[in-house]
């Protein structure tokens, strides 16, 4: 989903990690196939995020992101 906002033109995106979420959606749709009910499972928060920067966008619309963002970002779009 965040390499859609990307192509369009999306400046920055903060959240959750997807392949992390699909992992997690394997790992109970296992316990369901191995007889888990799923009433039984605990409802589940996404515990990794993501900060990705275009600095393409941000050329464009004349911004300068500051470098302590630019540290924290996880991926950053040249």
């Amino acid at each position: 989903m965040l390499d859609r906002a990307y192509k369009a033109g999306g400046l920055m995106s903060y959240g959750a990690d997807e392949a992390e979420l699909w992992r997690r959606a394997a790992l109970l749709v296992d316990r369901i196939l191995k007889g888990a009910k799923p009433a039984d499972l605990p409802i589940e928060q996404p515990t990794k995020f993501e900060l990705v920067i275009n600095l393409r966008t941000a050329k464009v619309l004349g911004l300068t992101i500051p470098q302590s963002l630019l540290l924290r970002a996880d991926e950053i779009i040249q």
